[in-house]
């Protein structure tokens, strides 16, 4: 049927075609070819250059654990992070930092009104509510910060409460408490606000606050060395099992390193900040 084929396409074809497919044939890659390719050789070799393997780089030392073998399976995900990776991943370690100067601050804040007549501190009071009757039944003991909200305001503690029969119990837990309070009487304009003056800090308090801002800052500056330990721990790890090549351990230890500095010079600096402000009220 070959010698049928032939003539046929031979007729079709002008003389300016054949020279088209003559300059056609000696561009194609398959010049070298001596046999003209038949339709099967055709589908043959286009399969054949389809599945062709991908050459990748040689992998070095630190990434023969993940290298790919012919009776290792197929990478499913091949964009997953190697050994190297997580040792110069510091995302963990900056979040924990973070979390302790958030925390730091928070403390600091409370100190600023006063040292112990923060909010947190009157909400934190027993308010007793409703009268005893004949058997003793009828009287509960509830937080105050379940009943009312403490809202600082300057120099003021706003105690907005939620029911009008609770002002009574509520100022009465106030002015009875350790902390030398006195509340006002709710004016018209807002009669279930109970403004709360603190007092100014006197030399004591004034003492206390820094001694509490100096031990939050010793806080910070610990949980900042535990995330190091923790983070320190798994590049240990990485050392012995030899999954990470000794310089890149190096330099991701340096960068921990780094990292821990700026974490320490942060909370130094917050309380430095904290610690002027509360030596001049």
């Amino acid at each position: 049927m070959s010698l049928s084929v032939i003539p046929r396409v031979a007729i079709r074809l002008s003389p300016q075609n054949a020279i088209r497919g003559t300059a056609r044939a000696i561009a194609t890659p398959c010049r070298h070819l001596i046999t003209r390719p038949t339709p099967q050789s055709c589908v043959n070799s286009t399969r054949t250059f389809a599945t062709s393997p991908i050459l990748h780089k040689k992998a070095g030392k630190a990434n023969k654990a993940h290298a790919r073998s012919d009776s290792s399976p197929p990478v499913s995900a091949p964009g997953l992070p190697t050994a190297t990776d997580d040792a110069f991943d510091l995302s963990s370690l900056e979040s924990s930092i973070l979390k302790a100067i958030e925390k730091l601050t928070h403390e600091l804040s409370q100190l600023r009104s006063g040292g112990r007549l923060s909010p947190e501190v009157v909400e934190g009071l027993k308010v007793q509510l409703g009268t005893a009757g004949k058997d003793g039944v009828g009287k509960e003991t509830v937080r105050l910060g379940d009943i009312a909200q403490v809202v600082p305001r300057g120099r003021m503690l706003n105690v907005i409460c939620g029911e009008a029969e609770h002002i009574k119990p509520i100022s009465s837990a106030i002015s009875s408490s350790p902390h030398s309070l006195t509340p006002l009487s709710p004016e018209s304009a807002n009669p279930l606000t109970i403004q709360v003056p603190l007092p100014p800090p006197t030399g004591e308090t004034r003492r206390f606050a820094i001694e509490s801002a100096t031990k939050a800052a010793a806080e910070a500056d610990k949980w900042i060395q535990n995330s190091r330990q923790s983070h320190n721990k798994g590049l240990r790890k990485k050392s012995l099992d030899k999954s990470v090549l000794p310089d890149d351990l190096q330099k991701a230890s340096k960068l921990m390193e780094e990292v821990v500095k700026k974490g320490h010079a942060e909370v130094k600096r917050i309380v430095e900040g904290a610690k002027k402000v509360l030596e001049s009220q």
